[in-house]
């Protein structure tokens, strides 16, 4: 599933702007705003889904003017091959820092919801005080695991292969701060 820099600039160059920097800096705002309207004074810990989650989790905390505590989790069904088995922890969160806290796991894209799911059934398992998700998109198809659900959206994309704002191509444009929708073929 590798591919090179130059055909990930190609990619990038005949791909749709679904979302532009504007919309998802608004779709931040939005977050926060929930997060903290639901959060200050509760000292909640913000769990970081890696690799994808990362710019989610710093673009909402920095809006966060309370104290809250970050820690990151990384977790995956893959272990390399195409179809999802089951969780494997690559960095599983201390027990003890999510013991009666109110976790907010923080993630880039709700797509179909399997490790999603996995990743609050085994977050459940550590006792939280509560335990919420937030996304900043949320993909819009037929195919969602039933019950994956996220409390905080920030934006809806179509059902397209999707990257930038921590979602990949191919291991590349994480870091773009767009949506973008690889062109149809």
């Amino acid at each position: 599933m590798s591919t090179t820099p130059e055909a990930a600039m190609r990619v990038l160059h005949s791909a749709d702007c679904l979302h532009d920097e504007h919309a998802v800096q608004a779709a931040y705002d939005r977050l926060a705003q929930a997060i903290a309207h639901e959060y200050e004074g509760r000292n909640p810990l913000l769990l970081c889904v890696m690799i994808g989650g990362l710019q989610a989790t710093a673009e909402i905390a920095r809006r966060l003017a309370f104290p809250l505590e970050i820690d990151y989790l990384h977790a995956t069904r893959y272990r390399g091959a195409t179809q999802g088995g089951g969780l494997v922890w690559k960095r599983q969160p201390d027990a003890a820092r999510v013991e009666n806290r109110h976790v907010i796991v923080i993630d880039d894209i709700l797509d179909e919801g399997h490790t999603l799911m996995a990743i609050r059934d085994a977050l459940h398992g550590f006792a939280p005080a509560s335990l919420k998700v937030a996304v900043l998109a949320e993909k819009l198809h037929d195919r969602r695991a039933r019950g994956a659900h996220a409390e905080f959206i920030g934006l809806q994309v179509e059902d397209r292969y999707v990257f930038g704002c921590g979602m990949d191509y191919k291991e590349y444009w994480r870091q773009l701060p767009a949506i973008y929708a690889v062109k149809d073929l």
